[in-house]
């Protein structure tokens, strides 16, 4: 072991957050209103509506890149506001990462949600549980997508390896095959084409 590696060993970082607001000290900030949203809510028509109405933020994510080494890892603290476009609840982009064996595991800190998955090749879906106290695991090759279905700020941590990269635009392309919808006072997952036939009865 050379100075360099004792020195990298030794320079770890303490930061503070906030999961009240998302706030993550000494990080930028990226902020997604409604008008970044297009294409990602599957009724059109809602959205639209919606954009005329007032282009809220959506989310806030703030995220810390300490090494770009092997075995090094980011980190990012999101917040997730509360709302439906119709009956599709406040959501992410959602992305892979660019590196698709990466995996990453999201901690929830405040509020009620569910983080959407996706495997690229297989195509199987899932909703599970993301709220305050749990932890959700993302594993490689899977695209995935926060889903705030509470009436409160949804806020997490996400840590990923340093490598892992996002690609937005594959899923952008195609989107996910499956929405989670309001229905009967509660968050349901549906096969997208599902729910865009029964917006057309």
């Amino acid at each position: 072991m050379n100075d360099y590696d004792i020195i990298r060993m030794l320079s770890g970082r303490s930061v503070r957050f906030d999961p009240e607001d998302g706030a993550l000290e000494g990080a930028p900030e990226t902020v997604r209103r409604l008008s970044d949203l297009r294409g990602i809510f599957a009724d059109r028509a809602a959205f639209e509506e919606a954009l005329a109405d007032d282009n809220p933020v959506i989310y806030r994510v703030r995220s810390i890149e300490n090494a770009n080494g092997e075995g090094d890892l980011h980190y990012g603290l999101g917040i997730l506001m509360p709302g439906r476009i119709g009956d599709e609840f406040y959501m992410t982009r959602g992305h892979l990462h660019a590196w698709r064996p990466a995996a990453e595991v999201y901690i929830g800190l405040r509020g009620s949600g569910v983080m959407l998955l996706e495997h690229e090749e297989s195509g199987t879906g899932s909703a599970l549980p993301l709220e305050a106290g749990t932890i959700v695991y993302v594993p490689g090759s899977t695209a995935h997508r926060t889903i705030n279905t509470g009436d409160e700020p949804l806020t997490y941590i996400g840590v990923f390896p340093a490598r892992a990269g996002h690609d937005y635009g594959a899923m952008a392309a195609r989107n996910f095959r499956n929405v989670v919808v309001a229905r009967d006072g509660r968050a349901e997952m549906m096969v997208r084409t599902d729910f865009l036939k029964g917006l057309k009865l």
